[in-house]
């Protein structure tokens, strides 16, 4: 395959245009059209199709898209890396984290690995599931870690790690507060919810699916757990939360727990990387063991 061609397309594809493609790269608008011609000609697909006056992909098109985007995520990748090497002498470990884990996991693990590892360079990035997946599968990430029951990517590992504790939670002093009430009866209260791309939304609301009941009134959202919890403590809405993360605000008498007729919560955390990967750092290798090794005292 033509890498040229295939970066042209891909720059094509990115901004669904020809003429701005060409304009992008500096290089004539005939001349991107000749490259990605002879790419489908080789590839025998037809990747490109015209819309109006634009350009549009077709279901090949997309696939090819896909995968140049990892491709030439990976070749960036490896420029980062190298260039690490040449400045410090250390590679850098990159690690994509869904809120829970980053907030109340990732801490002690991180201060076990650089204990034992003082000189190595690690950077975090914290967001949702559905960011996170799509930072390890783009190279932006060398692990990542998620709360997720399902909806497994077929390019990744999952390796189960625990299970965590999942709580509803109101204010203290709300009438539910450490009271027994059907699943039906909480979602009639208002929630705080999290932001769409969020594990914890997209299982409550298939919680709900499941007991046949519609989704709950969401009164204020927010894109992080702490965030969320404080919202609960100041007095407004209801919300599932991990119970590492709510046990101290219950201590402190700032929210209560409501318990569910019949449900209880468990939801699992998972360490994910690329299937197939090559040739990984002894860091990546040296933070798993650790990570393992705590696991394994709990």
């Amino acid at each position: 395959m033509n890498l040229h061609a295939l970066r042209l397309f891909t720059k094509v594809a990115e901004l669904k245009s020809v003429s701005k493609a060409a304009q992008a790269l500096m290089i004539s608008q005939p001349a991107v059209t000749i490259q990605i011609r002879n790419l489908e000609k080789d590839l025998e697909l037809t990747l490109l199709e015209s819309k109006g006056r634009g350009i549009t992909l077709t279901q090949n098109g997309e696939f090819l898209f896909k995968q140049a985007q990892r491709l030439f995520d990976l070749e960036l990748d490896i420029e980062n890396k190298l260039e690490q090497l040449k400045n410090t002498g250390n590679e850098e470990l990159q690690i994509a984290s869904t809120h829970v884990p980053s907030h109340f996991l990732l801490p002690k693990w991180l201060a076990n690995y650089k204990q034992a590892f003082p000189n190595s360079y690690i950077h975090i990035k914290t967001a949702n599931s559905q960011q996170v997946i799509e930072e390890l599968l783009h190279y932006k990430a060398d692990l990542a870690f998620i709360v997720k029951e399902d909806g497994h990517h077929p390019d990744i590992n999952y390796q189960f790690l625990i299970n965590l504790d999942y709580w509803f939670i109101v204010p203290y002093g709300h009438p539910m507060a450490d009271q027994t009430v059907t699943l039906a009866e909480l979602m009639q209260q208002p929630f705080v919810s999290r932001e769409d791309g969020s594990s914890t939304k997209e299982f409550l609301n298939a919680l709900c699916k499941i007991h046949k009941i519609p989704p709950p009134r969401v009164g204020l959202q927010l894109d992080g757990i702490n965030e969320s919890i404080h919202a609960i403590a100041a007095g407004y809405g209801t919300m599932l939360a991990p119970s590492i993360a709510a046990s101290s605000f219950i201590q402190r008498q700032q929210v209560a727990k409501v318990f569910i007729k019949d449900i209880d919560i468990q939801r699992p955390i998972y360490l994910c990387t690329r299937k197939n990967e090559q040739n990984i750092s002894a860091a990546f290798h040296s933070f798993i063991d650790i990570i393992n090794d705590s696991i394994n005292r709990i």
